[in-house]
């Protein structure tokens, strides 16, 4: 499944703050004349939901005269892709969807993934990039991620390490790095990052690989972040070295929302969609409000270069997949 970060009270009073904050006036003609659907897959009060609203009242006017965020929940984010799939191709219906919907649950339910997004969609843009952290309780001994890797494999036996769901990004990232420092790790599944992270502080788990956003609050008190990601290191953390500085290139996979139309939306409503979506990702308030959601106001240079993203990392996660034995229980 797909984990999609939690948000709490940070984030809704981020979202607060930021609906306060209108947008512009639209710097370009309105791309299409009729109300427009922006599709999620997840739950209302979630982060995917969050980050639609923020797009779509800032997209109002230059887009589409109005935009509305509509949940087609189930299926593990599923349904949205295929609603969306056979939706108008007329500009009125874009998907927004993390990229494990489109790059790594083909691997991961290649029975149940009713859909291709290179073809039976058209990538036009991310929205925003936030990154993965590698973190342990308080109490462990290990204040660097060297110091983990030499307490790892001092050990005898299969180490534990917890991710929020089964078959998610965090799960095969925890993988990936067993397989680079080369011990054993057993995946402890969780649903969700809340228990996960509860069980991390309470010390009843030796490390936990998730959402920087839902592990950072904990970082210094409850837990310790010992790696990102990120290609850079977050400015709030500037203590947490990133997997790249640290050796391991292959662990920089930060995770991203996307926006993608229906495979024969006509060229001019796609280059409109991604051109309204760059402008309003340069707002001062949005990049704002999405750095307190910890998450980075980051597009596609173009919807080709958005493709190209899509595939290469649809690519990279196959072998993984593939090497860790992973079976879906369904």
């Amino acid at each position: 499944m797909t984990h999609i970060p939690a948000i709490g009270r940070r984030a809704a009073l981020a979202f607060g703050a930021a609906a306060l904050a209108l947008p512009t006036l639209p710097a370009r003609a309105q791309t299409i004349q009729r109300n427009a659907r922006v599709v999620i897959g997840f739950p209302a009060g979630g982060s995917s939901d969050v980050v639609a609203r923020l797009y779509a009242e800032r997209l109002r006017g230059i887009y589409a005269p109005n935009l509305i965020v509509d949940g087609r929940v189930g299926a593990a984010g599923r349904i949205a892709v295929e609603h969306v799939r056979d939706a108008e191709k007329d500009g009125s219906t874009y998907l927004q969807t993390p990229a494990s919907m489109l790059t790594l649950q083909p691997h991961v339910f290649p029975r149940e993934v009713r859909y291709d997004a290179l073809t039976d969609l058209i990538p036009v843009s991310t929205v925003c990039t936030f990154p993965f952290a590698l973190a342990v309780p308080a109490s462990h001994p290990a204040r660097t991620f060297d110091q983990f890797v030499a307490w790892l494999r001092a050990q005898s036996g299969e180490i534990p390490f917890a991710s929020p769901a089964a078959g998610s990004a965090p799960h095969f990232l925890g993988v990936i790095l067993a397989n680079t420092v080369g011990v054993r790790m057993t995946h402890v599944p969780y649903r969700g990052a809340v228990p996960a992270v509860q069980d991390l502080i309470a010390g009843r788990l030796p490390c936990f690989v998730g959402v920087l956003g839902d592990i950072s609050p904990q970082h210094g008190t409850g837990a310790r972040m010992l790696a990102v990601t990120s290609d850079a290191r977050n400015p709030r953390y500037p203590d947490v070295p990133t997997f790249r500085e640290l050796g391991h290139p292959n662990l920089s996979k930060d995770e991203w929302f996307g926006a993608l139309l229906p495979a024969g939306t006509p060229a001019a409503v796609v280059q409109g969609l991604h051109a309204a979506i760059a402008q309003v990702a340069r707002q001062p308030e949005m990049i704002a409000a999405l750095d307190r959601l910890e998450f980075a106001a980051n597009t596609s240079a173009s919807p080709q270069a958005f493709a190209d993203r899509i595939r290469q990392e649809r690519e990279e996660w196959g072998p993984v997949v593939r090497a860790s034995g992973f079976q879906p229980e369904n």
